[in-house]
């Protein structure tokens, strides 16, 4: 069996979590480290280091990490 790593990157990260907050999955007052059970549990490191290394804390809310929202309709 081959494992194949993602690399994380901080866009790649911000994409991800906007994804699941447009589906309702999670909501953007939660933390980010919230978003450790929708990544592999083998990739979560790279994901926590991308993010230390971006100045971001794990208790953070995802809504710091994704910024603001863009309407279509306003």
């Amino acid at each position: 069996m081959t494992y194949t790593t993602v690399q994380y990157s901080l866009n790649l990260i911000k994409d991800e979590a906007r994804e699941l907050v447009s589906k309702g999955v999670v909501s953007r007052q939660q933390p980010i480290y919230t978003l450790c059970q929708y990544v592999p549990a083998r990739e979560w490191a790279g994901v926590e280091c991308e993010l230390e290394a971006c100045n971001f804390l794990l208790r953070d809310r995802i809504g710091d990490l994704i910024g603001s929202e863009k309407w279509d309709n306003d």
